[in-house]
């Protein structure tokens, strides 16, 4: 009896070990979309998309309102999710060409480094676009490529080097590209042409859409891109494939790790252009390909929370979705999307879109789901992608380096409804232009003011001395600008703003806040 009460013991021991050990350090995967806006998903207003994941995800989990990215571009808030640090800190944090360098230090904390440091297993699948290799030395892309997410905290990393209208277009595992023939080397330049490979201008009849000059350089898979490239056949992705080649990397992953804690950065390339959905979900919208590849996106997310189930570990889960920027229609290719939009609106009620920092380039759906941990609820606090690193260190019980990360608040009663405090104040950086939003009230600095993409179209506009004041709740659509009316408001927000963006404040394409459009 002795003998079956000590065994009793140490098996009640034991399940509350892995109890306290799911409850402490949950596995922590974030999805990542690509220029998907507020407006996109089912649960957020759409109605000419279907996304019953998304949609069943918010249902069960917290549904967020006033969640941002940090910025209206993917470079940057890619890199401000990840290191806890506004991007107009970092001067080189701007829209990259496929072949620019790493634009984080190794020594820099990231979320993938903080976790990988307290015990967990850390996997990069998607887009990167934060650069790679070294600055002062030119990349050979036929040998290890290095620094890169590996050296950045991620164990595992299958990425693409920039983003799929940017060359070079193959998938990266680990540092080397995968299925690359040594006997078919790859050279990449975004300066003049490399081989003898067709382009859009020259070859326009081999394409599958046509293309703006910027992005018909190279043809690959009878799309051109930006910049140059030869060789790599073997290596060259297709497509309509790719969403399935991240999707199956990514399920590997999970199930290679599930007997341990681990962090998945799953950052979908849906539905940056090219916008080539797999042909078994063409007219899955009623807005053409755009549509169609946000289904696509949602799709695969089903896929990845029914291995979840099927692993038994959705209990031990933490999935956080959000989105890197606002949407955008017209992107440089023809591909009806802007035609087919409708009455869509791809931002939800907000103005704007990607490139502006307008509430719709940076205001963003933002979902977080952790099965019979949070309660389903819906919070309109205020909360940046930016706070991610803080407040999972936190939930995790990780440490962050000193000095690290610190634009970052740790907000995880937020993340798991137990508080309701957000925010007081975040920035929201555009192209050329930059924002502050403080409670309900939200600030523009003077200046150019740049939008491209069809949610408002192209265009240039400058915002006059004293800059634009909007309060929220009653001008969603910013239309209402009140500085004459409110200058001691004003005068508030504009020396906040000016506090934090410190020497940057006086310039413009050069400084990180926003970088030209076509780069």
């Amino acid at each position: 009896m002795d003998k079956f009460r000590k065994l009793l013991s140490a098996a009640v021991l034991s399940s509350s070990a892995v109890l306290g050990w799911a409850m402490e350090k949950p596995n922590i995967i974030i999805i990542y979309a690509d220029d998907v806006g507020y407006g996109d998903l089912g649960c957020y207003g759409a109605e000419a998309i279907d996304t019953p994941n998304l949609d069943s995800l918010a249902e069960k989990g917290i549904r967020f309102t006033s969640a941002y990215a940090s910025a209206s571009t993917c470079t940057p808030s890619r890199y401000s999710l990840l290191t806890g640090e506004y991007a107009f800190r970092n001067q080189s944090a701007k829209i990259l060409p496929g072949n620019a360098p790493l634009i984080i230090d190794a020594g820099k904390a990231t979320i993938a480094s903080v976790l990988k440091s307290n015990g967990y297993r850390t996997g990069l699948v998607g887009k990167w676009h934060l650069g790679l290799g070294l600055a002062d030395e030119p990349l050979d892309w036929n040998r290890e490529i290095a620094p890169g997410p590996r050296q950045l905290g991620f164990d595992y990393s299958y990425h693409m080097a920039a983003t799929g209208d940017r060359v070079p277009t193959v998938f990266i595992e680990n540092g080397r590209i995968a299925n690359l023939d040594p006997n078919d080397p790859v050279s990449v330049s975004y300066e003049a042409p490399v081989g003898d490979e067709p382009t859009g201008i020259s070859h326009p009849h081999l394409l599958k859409n046509q293309a703006d000059e910027q992005h018909a350089k190279t043809i690959v898979d009878g799309t051109s891109r930006i910049g140059y490239m030869s060789g790599g056949e073997a290596a060259r992705w297709t497509d309509e494939e790719m969403p399935d080649e991240f999707l199956g990397k990514a399920l590997s992953f999970i199930e290679r790790s599930a007997g341990e804690p681990f962090f998945l950065f799953y950052a979908t390339h849906e539905n940056h252009v090219p916008r080539v959905p797999h042909p078994r979900f063409r007219g899955s919208s009623g807005l053409g390909v755009r549509g169609d590849a946000v289904v696509q996106m949602d799709w695969g997310i089903g896929r990845i929370l029914e291995t979840l189930r099927k692993l038994k570990i959705d209990k031990e889960t933490l999935v956080i979705f959000s989105s890197d920027n606002g949407p955008v229609l017209y992107d440089g290719y023809y591909d009806g999307a802007f035609e087919l939009n409708g009455d869509h609106q791809p931002a939800g009620p907000w103005r704007g879109g990607k490139y502006s920092a307008w509430e719709g380039g940076t205001r963003m759906p933002f979902i977080v789901s952790w099965p019979g941990t949070i309660k389903p609820s819906l919070s309109d606090s205020l909360i940046s992608q930016v706070d991610l690193i803080a407040s999972l260190a936190s939930l995790t019980g990780s440490k962050i380096p000193r000095e690290q990360a610190t634009d970052s608040q740790d907000l995880k009663g937020l993340l798991l409804g137990t508080d309701h405090q957000g925010r007081e104040s975040l920035l929201q950086q555009g192209v050329n232009m930059v924002a502050i939003r403080k409670g309900e009230w939200k600030y523009i600095r003077p200046g150019k003011v740049t939008n491209r993409g069809g949610i408002d179209n192209f265009y240039r506009d400058t915002i006059e001395e004293p800059g634009a004041l909007f309060y929220l709740p009653e001008d969603p659509q910013e239309q209402n600008n009140l500085a004459f009316k409110y200058p001691a408001k004003v005068r508030e927000l504009r020396r906040q703003l000016e506090r934090e963006i410190g020497s940057l404040g006086g310039k413009e394409d050069s400084d990180g806040l926003g970088g030209a459009v076509d780069k």
